[in-house]
């Protein structure tokens, strides 16, 4: 069994007050047992629309600069584990990374996922100010817990999600900032779903509030059972995860077996 908190928060513009509210939470959820604590997407800070990318720039840092190293000392003594997102410097003048960095409970960074998929879509071009990665990161794990990393849109892209399947993940974690707009939580809370049937594990998936976000972090079981779907406001939520679930799934469902590959390389794009 793992306790999992999940985060969903407001970020504002101000940097330092959303580092601020990030530790707040990490004590709250250590104060209520929890394993490991999921922020969303932007974690950061939001990045309004009129917002530069050589502004967004400057708000960005490396993976061992002050946010994410004061993070690591809160999570080493709160001992716990830490799934925190970031706009990470890139090697590309005026884009950063869209990182998702997860930090264990000694306080050491244990893997970095860049965003593979950007949000050129609905009107938005997150490759004005973005820059893509370039490859899956590697699991997570705590315990039985065996994590894989995915961030927002990736989620709308079954393949990385099969992929983390593949590697060994039990539990995906989609750190998000999911837009609002006509069906968009209809979108989010299917595709959640779909991701956890179709792979037969758990979903945690943390959401933005507030500014232009949909709000509605949820967790979803390997039989698509939804644990928790926040309201639109802030909040904390601290569920139980067990994963004795996602063998008896599997065994049930094979589905990860019974993939047809050697067809699907005829046909692979």
């Amino acid at each position: 069994m793992s306790k999992i908190a999940i985060a969903q928060i407001q970020s504002s513009t101000d940097k330092a007050a959303n580092l601020k509210t990030a530790l707040h939470l990490i004590d709250d959820a250590k104060s209520q047992s929890a394993e490991l604590m999921a922020f969303p997407e932007f974690l950061m800070a939001f990045s309004p629309a009129s917002q530069s990318a050589e502004e967004l720039t400057e708000v960005a840092e490396s993976i061992d600069g002050p946010f994410i190293a004061t993070l690591r000392d809160h999570a080493k003594a709160a001992k716990l584990g830490v799934l925190a997102a970031i706009y990470e410097s890139s090697p590309v003048a005026n884009r950063v990374y869209d990182s998702a960095v997860w930090i264990d409970a000694a306080g050491n960074i244990a893997s970095v996922y860049r965003k593979l998929h950007l949000y050129d879509a609905f009107g938005f071009k997150e490759s004005d100010k973005f820059h893509p990665g370039n490859d899956i990161a590697p699991l997570v794990s705590f315990g039985a817990a065996h994590c894989g990393t995915m961030i927002c849109y990736d989620l709308r892209f079954p393949e990385l999600a099969r992929m983390l399947a593949l590697a060994g993940a039990n539990i995906l974690f989609a750190p998000s900032g999911w837009v609002q707009g006509d069906l968009k939580v209809e979108h989010w809370q299917t595709m959640i779903k779909a991701r956890a049937l179709e792979n037969g594990c758990f979903v945690v998936a943390p959401n933005q509030a507030g500014n232009i976000y949909t709000g509605h972090s949820m967790a979803v079981d390997p039989l698509g059972r939804t644990l928790v779907d926040l309201p639109e406001k802030e909040d904390l939520a601290v569920i139980d995860i067990d994963l004795a679930l996602v063998k008896e799934v599997r065994e049930k469902l094979p589905l990860l077996q019974n993939r047809r590959s050697d067809v699907y390389a005829k046909h692979d794009h």
